[in-house]
């Protein structure tokens, strides 16, 4: 594959390759993704499961409850700890990869916010850039 999207996690035991190119970022400013990245919000590219292919390493599975009831499966690297996606358990078809995770990110941009009304006070929301006090409607495959 030419052009092909690749990436993985700090010490590089995770590796894996997209399938298809990547353009949009969304910001998860819940509480759940500020614990489980370690920021005032968690950056993330919304994928096809079958466009991810992992070439290296088998990242953890970590089950969350979100508020809703809801099952999110976070997956990390079990060695650095990086976050690498996250999964809904009722949308398996659909891959929430973390954008840190990538090795370039050339072409990409943030395009929404969600979950703002727990934005953390000194985390900067640029008002052109669409937002929603919760989440969004889940994006079809």
């Amino acid at each position: 594959m030419t052009d092909a999207v690749t990436g993985g996690c700090l010490c590089g035991k995770i590796r894996y390759t997209i399938s298809q190119p990547l353009q949009n970022v969304i910001a998860c400013h819940c509480t759940h993704c500020q614990k489980a990245s370690g920021a005032g919000a968690s950056h993330n590219a919304v994928v096809p499961t079958a466009a991810v292919t992992f070439t290296a390493g088998e990242p953890k599975l970590y089950r969350d409850t979100a508020k809703s009831g809801n099952i999110l499966k976070r997956y990390f690297c079990p060695d650095c700890g990086s976050p690498i996606y996250s999964q809904r358990e009722k949308v398996p078809e659909m891959m929430v990869l973390k954008a840190g995770t990538l090795d370039a990110s050339n072409g990409m941009k943030l395009v929404m916010n969600i979950w703002t009304n727990s934005a953390r006070p000194w985390m900067p929301l640029d008002p052109a850039v669409e937002r929603h006090p919760e989440n969004r409607p889940v994006p079809k495959a």
